[in-house]
This record gives C-alpha cells, sequence and structure tokens, in this order.
C-alpha cells in the first residue's frame, strides 16, 4: 500500500552575534526512485541568498547558497510532497563468490573500505567474524548482524552527536539511527559485504490518519548490495517501507548532512532542526 507524504524541514541556525556572510549547503530535498516520487518540492532560505543546485557524486541533490549580507540567523525551509510505494521484496540473494568478483570488489571499493566513524571496535569485530565463519549466505549475514546491533544497542535519543563514532555507540551500548547506521556499515564491510548509508525520514506513525500532522524524524538506515541493493533499517530491525523517505545516499554520515556551511562574524552558532510530516494518501 503506498503512501503520500508532505514533509516539511525546518533547519538553520541562530548566531550569537551579526553574521557578515556564510557559505552553505543543504541536502534536504527527497530523490525519485523506483519505489519513491518526489512530486513537488520547494526550498525557501532566509535572507534570500544566491542558489546553486548539482548532483553529488553519490547521486545526491545538493542546493548551495551565499548570504552576502548582516544577519543573526539563517532560516531554511525545505517542503516535499512524496509518493512511497515499497511493496516489499526478498533479499537480492547473490553469492560470496559474485562480492569476490574484481569487477564487483573494484566497482564498489568505496563501499567496502573502513573509516575512522565506521570501523567496529575489537569486541563487535570479533564477533562479525565468528558469525562470518558459520557459513551463512551474504544477505543471511548482513540480516543476522543487523539484528544483533539492534539486539545489543539501545536507542536514546541524545546518547551522541553527529561527530561520534560507531566504536563509542558501541561503547556505550547506546545511540541514535546515525550510530546503528554507522555500526552496520562498519560491520559489513568487515564482512566483505558493500553498504552504503542512506538519510532520509520516518514517519513515526504507522496508523497515521490522512491530514494529521506530527513530528517526524530524520532518520538513518542501510543498504547492502548482493546482486542488488537491499535496504534495512537497523535501528527498527525492518526493511524500510512506506513510511521511509530517501533524501541522501553515502559513506557515511559526513557524505549526506542535510546542512552545513562556514560563516563570518559570531564566534557561536545554534542548529534549529524541527521535522513536520503529513499524510496526505
Amino acid at each position: 500500500m503506498s503512501m503520500r507524504l508532505r514533509i516539511a524541514h525546518h533547519t538553520g541556525y541562530r548566531y550569537g552575534g551579526p553574521v557578515t556572510s556564510s557559505y552553505n549547503e543543504v541536502r534536504v530535498t527527497p530523490m525519485t526512485t523506483p519505489e519513491q516520487t518526489a512530486l513537488r518540492t520547494r526550498l525557501e532560505v532566509r535572507p534570500a541568498p544566491w542558489q546553486h543546485v548539482y548532483h553529488d557524486y553519490w547521486g545526491s541533490q545538493v542546493t548551495v547558497f551565499e548570504v552576502h549580507e548582516a544577519h543573526s540567523e539563517l532560516a531554511v525551509t525545505a517542503t516535499s510532497t512524496v509518493e512511497v510505494d515499497r511493496p516489499g521484496a526478498p533479499p537480492p540473494g547473490g553469492s560470496w563468490e559474485q562480492l569476490r568478483d574484481p569487477a564487483v570488489v573494484d566497482e564498489v571499493v568505496e563501499l567496502l573500505a573502513p573509516s575512522a566513524r565506521t570501523t567496529p571496535p575489537p569486541e563487535l569485530a570479533e564477533r562479525v567474524r565468528s558469525l562470518a565463519g558459520a557459513g551463512a549466505s551474504p544477505d543471511d549475514l548482513a540480516a543476522e548482524i543487523c539484528r544483533v546491533l539492534h539486539a545489543e544497542v539501545r536507542y536514546v535519543p541524545g546518547a551522541t552527536g553527529v561527530h561520534s563514532r560507531a566504536a563509542d555507540a558501541w561503547g556505550e551500548r547506546a545511540g541514535v539511527c546515525q550510530d546503528f547506521a554507522h555500526l552496520a556499515l562498519g560491520a559489513l564491510r568487515l564482512a566483505g559485504i558493500p553498504a552504503r548509508y542512506v538519510s532520509g525520514y520516518l514517519h513515526p506513525d504507522p496508523s497515521a490518519v490522512v491530514g494529521a500532522t506530527v513530528t517526524g524524524e530524520s532518520h538513518a538506515w542501510v543498504e547492502w548490495w548482493a546482486g542488488e541493493w537491499f535496504g534495512w533499517d537497523p535501528t527498527n530491525d525492518v526493511a524500510p517501507g512506506d513510511r521511509h523517505v530517501i533524501v541522501a545516499r553515502g559513506r557515511e554520515y559526513a557524505d549526506v548532512p542535510p546542512l552545513k556551511g562556514v560563516y563570518a562574524g559570531s564566534a557561536s552558532s545554534q542548529m534549529v532542526v524541527k521535522v513536520d510530516i503529513t499524510r496526505l494518501a
């Protein structure tokens, strides 16, 4: 059953004093894919800036803008209407021989490489090696890794920040969706399974009535490759459904932040974020 959603993503900065100029980029426009269609998108920025739109290396839409007038607040509102229809499909069923093909490895090498943010700590790495040694297929091993993370790491809002590493969340056994995604990425890549980070939105209420507006969530999950790309939400231990809206993909969070930039002026700033989601159909 498909779902039509209207998403209003409000973000920006409040500065501690006047800012003379700022240079920013945002990734807040939902993708159009075989399973979702961005029917309408609009981006408003105050103060009104110079803007340019392009698609980055990973296919995400990026809007860059510059503000060259004094301001104490930067406000960005992205409004989108998206039709999502993810009927649910079984994992692709690829083999280890397929994943180890040199041509495949060469094509996805960036999605097999570890990083400081995703590298699993020794304890988790040993668990992954033990699971891999049991002889499971790539899809079964990937699903089991995600089940382990869901079972052993608690979802605790505010437990970590955007610069936290997977190892930090595993050490605390607590984190947010970004941490679950980073933990899964590091573990999957260690096992030899290409994996990428997905950022977007999640409607929090599966029984939401048409017309009701709720406080939504920016969300993160992963996709692994075993012949085809297959998505999994390790925070909730489910395959993404009609309530998941894809905005951007990359190697990790650093490739997909909704808003980032630099500015000249005040020494302090505070980010503001609010997401409203309305089910339209």
